[in-house]
């Protein structure tokens, strides 16, 4: 019939929408490439020394890691808004939930990826001192995290820690961006009385008057605002 919507097309809709996120968080996941290469510009190696044992700090109490682990959360931070905003400016038409859960789920990936890539950079030359250099050999560790990581439940991997900071950012920047929309849909609307016509002569003072005439008779029909028991109603 006729202005019938299928049965069959919601099932299909439905499938568009869990793609487009799906498709969407896997490129914000992907940014986490350079977020990580970011971070291990920034953030400073940790020096050791060799020993028969392996690896130790060459200070008792280095600050290196502490750092690493306070430059990937300011950066995780500021990623997550940067996307948060990025999604409600560009995903017009998905802003609510599907915005979103894209944020939070772009923001997990990307710290993943982040902190697999930026860890990784130098990470063959510190396996390769570690293995050949003599004993009391001093070099630098790549950084990494000790705040964060991930935990398996099975096959199930669950970050924890400063991993998670990106989709906190994220999902807190999109709710406050929610919070302050102008429009109950999230979605720009028309303003209301855009569309109504302008005001006629007797809104303005400009008209003719909506009293009674010169001759006593009964003013003529206009579209001006009646103001008294005695005149005729506005149109």
């Amino acid at each position: 019939m006729p202005g019938v919507t299928p049965v069959t097309d919601r099932p299909t809709g439905r499938l568009r929408t869990v793609g487009a996120t799906l498709a969407v968080a896997l490129l914000v996941s992907l940014l986490g490439a350079p977020l990580g290469l970011l971070w291990a510009a920034v953030a400073p190696d940790t020096p050791v020394q060799k020993t028969a044992e392996g690896a130790i700090y060459a200070t008792p109490q280095p600050e290196q890691p502490i750092a690493a682990d306070g430059w990937f959360s300011l950066l995780g931070l500021a990623f997550g808004v940067l996307v948060a905003i990025a999604l409600w400016v560009l995903l017009r038409r998905r802003r609510g939930p599907v915005g979103l859960l894209v944020g939070a789920l772009g923001g997990i990936g990307a710290a993943v990826v982040a902190w697999q890539v930026g860890r990784r950079i130098g990470l063959g030359t510190y396996h390769r001192l570690l293995a050949t250099a003599p004993d009391g050999t001093a070099f630098t560790k790549p950084a990494d995290l000790r705040a964060g990581g991930i935990d398996w439940y099975g096959l199930l991997p669950v970050p924890h820690g400063n991993l998670l900071l990106p989709a906190f950012g994220a999902a807190v920047t999109y709710t406050l961006l929610a919070g302050w929309s102008r429009w109950p849909s999230l979605r720009p609307e028309p303003e209301l009385g855009a569309g109504w016509p302008p005001p006629g002569p007797g809104l303005d003072g400009g008209g003719p008057p909506t009293g009674p005439g010169l001759d006593g008779g009964e003013p003529p029909a206009g579209p001006g605002i009646s103001s008294g028991p005695e005149d005729r109603p506005a149109r």
